[in-house]
């Protein structure tokens, strides 16, 4: 979600300084995507240019009170009516940096899997942990940031899955890459039978997998 939105989102319940913004944002998010004040005051600053926000009052320290305007309300009823759009996916670092692993000289793509994954499954557990911390039943205020741990448990349980793919990718393609070999060494001893890449499966057997990732760290659903 952009700031733009949120602070839309917010506005719409009513006028708002620049720093209750900022903290409002925070707290139903649970802090997950921090806000910089200078970020908020720089958004806000684009909205009042857009006819969306407006100043209502203004306090001798320069605190500036905003509200929507009639155009912001018709802009946030018509967002939160839209649905995200997916058509164009946003960068994803990790996807991008294996891509170019692979397609580079020297780098040991198996390593940069498996520290990945180490990675992932480390934030899983936190967030974990802090889904443990939210009441149940949670009230309002709780389930807004329950909903999001929610969202941060299934995005990194699909990276660890699509972790596990990839691995099992590369590993098929180095077996591939060294089956004429084996080829030869095997025609000797009636080996013929032995499926393509087995030993490239084999290779990749006692590596953690995303199916175990909810019973390791007790995720609940």
């Amino acid at each position: 979600m952009s700031i733009r939105q949120g602070l839309l989102a917010l506005l719409g319940e009513g006028p708002m300084y620049g720093y209750q913004l900022r903290q409002e944002f925070e707290q139903r998010t649970g802090g997950t995507w921090p806000l910089n004040i200078g970020q908020v005051y720089t958004t806000l600053g684009r909205l009042q240019r857009d006819g969306l926000v407006d100043e209502t009052d203004r306090r001798e320290d320069g605190s500036v009170l905003y509200a929507l305007t009639d155009s912001g309300r018709t802009a946030l009823d018509r967002w939160w009516l839209t649905p995200v759009e997916r058509g164009t996916p946003t960068r994803d670092e990790l996807a991008i940096k294996l891509a170019l692993a692979i397609t580079s000289d020297g780098v040991d793509v198996a390593a940069v899997v498996q520290r990945q994954r180490s990675e992932s499954m480390r934030a899983l557990q936190e967030y974990t942990r802090l889904k443990a911390r939210i009441p149940d039943p949670p009230d309002p205020q709780d389930l807004a940031w329950l909903l999001v741990v929610d969202s941060l448990i299934y995005a990194v349980e699909a990276e660890v899955r699509w972790l596990d793919h990839a691995e099992q990718r590369i590993a098929r393609r180095a077996g591939r890459a060294a089956a004429p070999g084996r080829r030869s060494r095997s025609e000797g001893n009636g080996d013929d039978d032995q499926p393509e890449g087995a030993p490239a499966a084999q290779g990749t057997a006692g590596a953690p997998s995303a199916a175990g990732a909810r019973a390791r760290t007790g995720v609940a659903r």
